[in-house]
């Protein structure tokens, strides 16, 4: 019979720890053992902000961000364009965009994209609210900035359709070669999807 050479309470970290995407079994007891090591230095303050974070977090009522208020600092932003909605999968979609600067509009967070074969469908997702968002009015465009996935293209092409009735312009990301790609490195539906979507030089 096979004894544990730790405590429960480690085992337990490097369990909850193993959850979090991109960490494995392996990956989880390094990182456990690392913030053991440095307790006063890393593993308190963070198990402090994660309480803290977890008692102050709020998904914004209006466009599915999280934040620490509701309706959520984005959505209140005077700054912002409100006739601008950018549509986007999840928030680390959001935070992404953000990151980069790429847009000052206001934003509709899914919650995830459409998949049949896992049993997702329209009424899982936040597209009803998506839909009641433009039919309201004072939105000219709606992006879609969708993964260039076959779920992500067929969540697209199903809003787009429920949009229809609306006066709001519907656009999509450009999809092809990324800034500093190389050609040779590109995989065949990444080439032919900047081919079809070329503009002028």
């Amino acid at each position: 019979m096979k004894t544990s050479t730790i405590g429960p309470e480690i085992e337990r970290l490097i369990q909850l720890l193993a959850r979090l995407p991109g960490l494995g079994p392996r990956s989880a007891r390094r990182a456990a053992l690392h913030l053991m090591k440095r307790r006063e230095s890393l593993l308190e303050p963070l198990a402090r902000a994660t309480a803290e974070a977890a008692a102050a977090v709020k998904v914004c009522s209006v466009c599915g961000n999280v934040d620490t208020r509701d309706p959520c600092s984005v959505c209140t932003d005077p700054r912002r364009d409100p006739a601008t909605l950018v549509v986007v999968e999840d928030v680390g979609d959001l935070w992404a965009l953000e990151r980069a600067g790429a847009t000052r509009g206001r934003y509709h967070v899914l919650g995830g994209t459409l998949s049949p074969l896992d049993g997702i469908g329209p009424d899982d997702l936040s597209i009803a609210p998506l839909v009641a968002r433009v039919a309201a009015g004072g939105i000219d465009e709606v992006i879609l900035a969708v993964n260039a996935t076959v779920e992500g293209q067929t969540t697209a092409h199903y809003i787009t359709d429920q949009l229809a009735g609306t006066a709001a312009r519907v656009t999509r990301l450009a999809h092809g070669v990324p800034v500093g790609g190389e050609l040779d490195y590109l995989d065949d539906g990444t080439l032919a999807a900047a081919m079809r979507s070329r503009t002028p030089f």
